[in-house]
């Protein structure tokens, strides 16, 4: 992640949730985990052919997209404020 793709303000937390790929990788963290988490979770009431809880499926998937989001914005702050006291702030190419 360049530093010069923000300038010298400092991105909010929505902004670096959608950034540089974030958002695409925290979707398919969440497809991925939470596919298998509803086959572990509720893989034998739907094989019973009963009906699964729609909330817990839905949590199967919303929990791993708040992990992998949350990992994303918290490692991108860190640069940051790792560029900002090196003073690389504002230097990019």
């Amino acid at each position: 992640m360049a530093h010069s793709e923000y300038g010298a303000r400092r991105p909010g937390i929505v902004e670096l949730a959608i950034s540089d790929g974030a958002l695409k990788r925290s979707l398919l963290t969440a497809f991925v985990v939470g596919t298998l988490l509803s086959a572990i979770n509720q893989g034998d009431v739907i094989l019973a052919g009963a009906s699964p809880s729609l909330l817990k499926i839905a949590l199967n998937f919303f929990v791993p997209y708040c992990v992998a989001t949350y990992g994303a914005v918290s490692a991108k702050r860190a640069a940051l404020r790792r560029m900002t006291d090196t003073g690389q702030a504002g230097h990019g190419p």
